[in-house]
């Protein structure tokens, strides 16, 4: 560490604090006080000690730019880098000016309240804190950062509780559909098919014969969420029969599901739809002067038909354990943190059960005083 005079053209003085990075490059900075130089070159070489140095330029990069940054070096398939733009794109928005080693857990707390506010989901604001916590993650690992701040947030929104529909509204937002898409609610509610496996699905996945869906990639071919959604869906051959009217009339070699160009169909396609037909299902229900209670509720999504389809396979009496392989869950309790509520309480039968095997005892247990 050195500081030394110089000199001005002005005629002023000013003081230069030198020292060298962790690089061995030498670096060094004007003050107009000693003081305040000697204190900076010693705060540098204490960060140097510590592994904690960032060199001055790249302190002054921001969080968009990191964002930029990252996503050039970013892997994985098509899908998943497209999701991760969508990503960046709302962190940029909200925090992109702000230096990045500026970064408070206060500034993503405040930008996430805003997109509640938005009407964002509790589900996709934790996927844009996780987006956030990976891209912070990949600073420290470069040097940039060396806490990950965005850890220190917690996200304190409830989670959507599931939405249901009725037999006859399911089969009335099927018919509003295009017909060319009615058997994607046919997968989703009776199979349990999420919108990209659904758009995923090729005529191969379609056991007719056998009476099975069984899905092995996600749209357009990336690999399912986990181990257990390419477990095999057994469906009724009743719904088998109509699978294959539909491979018949509107598939193609390569892919059940197609727009109107004959190509593969984008989950964003099949949710447009979806909630077109969902709001023809409502004003009908409206005209014929359903209570509003008992309408479609407003914001039913194509994925709320995996719940429908969780819902009759608990009507039926099935345990948790085959609702979990139906619903191809990774684990049993995330079954129950999701549909615990829907299963029926026995709570009132724990007296009985317990009494029953308090009497069996043969001898008398209390004393006659």
């Amino acid at each position: 560490m050195a500081v030394s005079k110089r000199q001005n053209s002005d005629g002023s003085v000013s003081y230069r604090a030198r020292w060298r990075d962790g690089e061995g490059v030498l670096r060094e900075k004007a003050f107009s006080r000693k003081r305040d130089a000697v204190q900076y070159a010693r705060e540098q070489e204490r960060l140097i000690e510590l592994g904690r140095y960032v060199p001055p330029k790249r302190q002054q990069v921001t969080v968009a730019q990191w964002c930029d940054e990252w996503i050039e070096t970013y892997g994985g398939a098509a899908r998943t880098r497209a999701q991760a733009r969508v990503h960046l794109a709302l962190i940029k928005k909200g925090l992109g000016l702000r230096k990045l080693r500026d970064l408070r857990p206060s500034h993503i707390e405040g930008w996430l309240r805003d997109l509640e506010d938005e009407g964002r989901a509790p589900s996709y604001l934790r996927a844009v804190l996780g987006r956030l916590r990976q891209v912070i993650r990949a600073a420290i690992k470069d040097g940039l950062l060396h806490v990950n701040v965005a850890e220190q947030v917690k996200l304190t929104v409830k989670s959507r509780p599931p939405l249901l529909a009725t037999l006859d509204q399911v089969w009335a937002i099927h018919d509003e559909m295009p017909e060319h898409l009615a058997a994607a609610v046919q997968v989703g509610a009776f199979a349990g098919m999420r919108a990209g496996e659904a758009c995923g699905l090729r005529p191969e996945d379609l056991d007719v014969l056998g009476h099975k869906v069984c899905p092995r990639v996600q749209y357009p071919a990336d690999p399912l969420k986990t181990e257990a959604s390419r477990d095999d869906v057994d469906i009724p051959e009743l719904m088998s029969r109509h699978l294959a009217q539909h491979l018949a009339l509107y598939s193609s070699d390569t892919h059940v599901f197609l727009n109107q160009w004959g190509q593969q169909l984008h989950p964003r396609v099949l949710q447009r739809a979806f909630r077109t037909a969902c709001d023809v299902v409502r004003q009908k229900e409206a005209e014929s002067g359903v209570p509003k209670a008992e309408r479609l509720p407003e914001s039913f999504r194509f994925h709320d038909l995996r719940h429908v389809y969780a819902s009759f396979l608990i009507a039926a009496g099935l345990d948790v354990k085959v609702v979990q392989k139906r619903m191809r869950h990774a684990s049993a309790k995330l079954t129950l943190d999701t549909y615990g509520h829907l299963w029926p309480r026995h709570d009132d039968g724990t007296r009985e059960a317990v009494g029953v095997a308090f009497a069996s005892r043969q001898t008398p247990a209390l004393k006659v005083v």
